[in-house]
């Protein structure tokens, strides 16, 4: 197959550069064929310009206005959540059945988690990546899941906060909000809650995930088998992707169930599992793991796209 799907990358901040340099480098199935953003002295469509892709600094509007817009059937969209709305809205008038790739967590269409659901959503118009964390932990979830029904899953994400753009901040509610809906939905886990941390440290820290889950009695063999078999599954798209040590057990005995504040109390089986991601440093350094994982999550999601648009 040497067709290419065109694709456009709404937002020229960290992930949208990162995720650009990463399809022109790598991308099988997709081109980049536009950047676009509002500041017209960003570096991300200064870079854009210099690799050869068409730029605009007039938003979507600029967007419709280019002659490339006619074949671009893939759509990035790494702004804000309030400016997804907008976005999808606004192109979808000019071309209903242009294929949206939501790395913002709005999640007005389904949450995608490329190694556990892609196969579902691989022919929808929108889907969403949900959030850095969110594509970190949400497959050890439904790895657990895979082998015992989760009761209660708890997902803390650890960046470092020189990786945190500005649309990354002003969405933290909305972090926690989408990853712990997307912990019951695409996880599996009856109950999901999620926390993230900004790292101030110098120098700064490699992204770091803790996943505890609450399942029910199961074979710690089976669920550590399920656990690094998907882990090796999300290694092969992020590659920094990797178990930080060993998969730890605990037995809650019914007896002395395991109080949860706002979530009442469980018995079973708790798994700890304990992850790290180092990015490829295509735009910001390794310790982005976040920044990685997100548009390595989305690439893999608009090959899979691509493949189906190609092979009709």
């Amino acid at each position: 197959m040497s067709k290419k799907i065109q694709a456009a990358i709404i937002g020229s901040g960290n992930i949208g550069t990162d995720l650009m340099i990463k399809i022109l480098r790598h991308g099988k199935h997709v081109e980049v064929v536009a950047m676009v953003g509002i500041d017209p002295e960003s570096d991300g469509l200064a870079r854009a310009a210099r690799m050869g892709v068409a730029t605009t600094h007039e938003g979507v509007d600029g967007l419709v206005r280019m002659p490339c817009f006619a074949d671009i059937d893939i759509v990035f969209d790494a702004t804000s959540a309030g400016a997804h709305v907008k976005n999808d809205a606004f192109l979808r008038a000019h071309k209903a059945d242009i294929r949206c790739i939501d790395l913002t967590p709005a999640a007005i269409g389904p949450y995608c988690v490329p190694v556990v659901n892609i196969d579902e959503h691989v022919g929808k118009n929108n889907v969403n990546m949900v959030t850095c964390g969110g594509q970190a932990t949400i497959p050890m979830v439904a790895a657990v899941s895979r082998v015992a029904k989760v009761h209660y899953a708890e997902i803390i994400a650890s960046i470092s906060s020189k990786s945190a753009g500005p649309g990354t901040r002003a969405n933290i509610d909305e972090f926690t909000e989408t990853t712990s809906k997307a912990i019951e939905v695409i996880g599996g886990a009856a109950k999901g809650k999620a926390i993230i941390i900004m790292n101030p440290a110098e120098p700064p820290l490699i992204m770091r995930d803790t996943v505890y889950v609450l399942s029910e009695a199961a074979d710690q063999d089976a669920v550590r088998e399920s656990i690094t078999s998907m882990a090796n599954a999300v290694h092969a798209y992020v590659p920094g992707y990797r178990l930080k040590q060993e998969v730890q057990f605990e037995v809650i005995p019914a007896d002395k169930p395991l109080t949860i504040p706002g979530h009442g109390t469980f018995s079973g089986l708790k798994t700890s599992v304990f992850l790290e991601v180092e990015g490829a440093a295509h735009y910001l350094p390794a310790y982005a793991g976040n920044l990685d994982i997100m548009t390595s999550a989305a690439m893999a999601t608009a090959e899979r796209m691509a493949q189906s648009l190609i092979q009709g």
